[in-house]
Order: C-alpha cells, then structure tokens, then sequence
C-alpha cells in the first residue's frame, strides 16, 4: 500500500505495528482525512474518508436520512455518521484474489473514497445550515438531484488529481 501512495505522489504514514496508512487530502469541498487497512488474512483493503460535521439534536435525524438516501444508488462503498466523533464518513471495502494488491484499484478506491465524501459535504452542509423549524418542509430527495452544489469536473472531464 505504501508504494502504491508513493507512486501517486500522496505523503502518508504508517500507523506503527497495524496495517494501517493515514493521509490527508485537500478536496473541493473539505479537508479529507483518509485511512486504508489492509486486513490480509482476507486479502481485503478498507480505505475509509472522513471529515468533521458538527449536528445538534434537531439536525442529525434529516443528515442521517440524507446519507441513508444517498446510500441508495451506490454499488460501491457507503456514507456514514459516526455520532461518537461528529464525523462524516465514506467507507470502501475490496477483496482481492491474491495477496498483493492491485495497485490501479487501490488507486480508484482512494479516489472514490475522497470524491464521494467531497460530494456529500455540501448537502449535508445545507442540511445543517437549515433552520430546525424549517427542516421538516426540506426535501431530501430533490437536495440530492442538486447539480450546483457539486464539484466540477476538470476540464476534459478527467478525474481530479488529490
């Protein structure tokens, strides 16, 4: 895994005595903090993303429906709220055939991770900025369609470079 990140050019470190690297990334949106485990007695890679979102009782129920609604279309990964630590966070998981790694799919599942989290951030953003009286008139399912609050595509509409 580590050669893989050096080869893309992201700074990471290894969590001492696990298989586990950490890595930060400058998004659109947010900062993302970004965690890949290997768990090899599987030959299975977890690469999680993740970022602070503060929710007050009134608006966790509509944020946690927005992530549940947004779970929804993905074949890959999911989104979660880890109540614990205010954070909001994409997960995805690999099993491979053998024991290394394929390093073009690391690639993607790292590139995902970040993308996916970018793009929920701003709905889940105007979810919180949504006066608590007002929140039970926000449709979630039309937020979700909203196109204006996502990141460009690069021009060429290649994938962004973190």
């Amino acid at each position: 895994m580590e050669e893989i990140f050096g080869r893309n050019g992201w700074h990471c470190e290894l969590i001492e005595g696990r298989d586990v690297l950490r890595a930060g990334f400058e998004a659109h949106h947010t900062r993302v903090n970004l965690i890949a485990q290997a768990h090899p007695q599987l030959n299975a890679l977890v690469v999680v993303s993740e970022s602070p979102l503060e929710l007050d009782d009134d608006h966790r129920p509509a944020v946690l429906e927005l992530l549940a609604r947004a779970n929804k279309p993905l074949t890959l990964g999911g989104f979660e709220y880890d109540i614990d630590r205010a954070m909001l966070v994409f997960r995805i998981t690999n099993l491979f055939e053998r024991e290394a790694f394929d390093s073009d799919i690391v690639s993607s599942m790292v590139h995902c991770a970040i993308a996916e989290l970018d793009r929920i951030t701003p709905y889940a953003a105007i979810v919180r900025s949504t006066p608590a009286d007002l929140l039970e008139d926000l449709d979630l399912e039309r937020l979700l369609l909203r196109e204006d609050v996502i990141p460009p595509l690069p021009e060429g509409g290649e994938e962004e470079e973190y």
